[in-house]
C-alpha cells in the first residue's frame, strides 16, 4: 500500500471530508496538523508546488492537491488504483 499524507488544520470541513473518505476505504494515512503559520504548513505548500489551503494530499510522496481533488478521484475511479499501487 502507498504511504498517504493529509495536510489538515483544526475546524476544517474539507479536511475531515478528505480523512472520512479515507477511514471509510480502510487506507492507512498520516494526519499532519498543519495550522495556518506554521512550519507544516509551510512544508504542505512547498511540497505543493505553491496551493495554501488544506488539506493537501499526497500518495506516495506526490501531491493530488486537495479535498474537491481526492472526491474526483474517487468519482471517476481513479483513486482506488493509485492506493493500491
Amino acid at each position: 500500500m502507498p504511504t498517504v499524507e493529509i495536510y489538515t488544520q483544526a475546524f476544517c470541513p474539507y479536511c475531515s471530508r478528505a480523512v472520512r473518505l479515507m477511514r471509510e476505504k480502510g487506507v492507512p494515512f498520516t494526519e499532519i496538523d498543519a495550522p495556518r503559520g506554521s512550519a507544516a504548513r509551510r512544508e504542505a505548500i512547498e511540497r505543493s508546488g505553491g496551493s495554501t489551503t488544506v488539506p493537501q494530499i499526497f500518495i506516495d510522496g506526490q501531491s493530488i492537491g486537495g479535498c474537491d481533488e481526492l472526491l474526483e478521484l474517487e468519482r471517476t475511479g481513479r483513486l482506488d488504483p493509485l492506493l493500491a499501487a
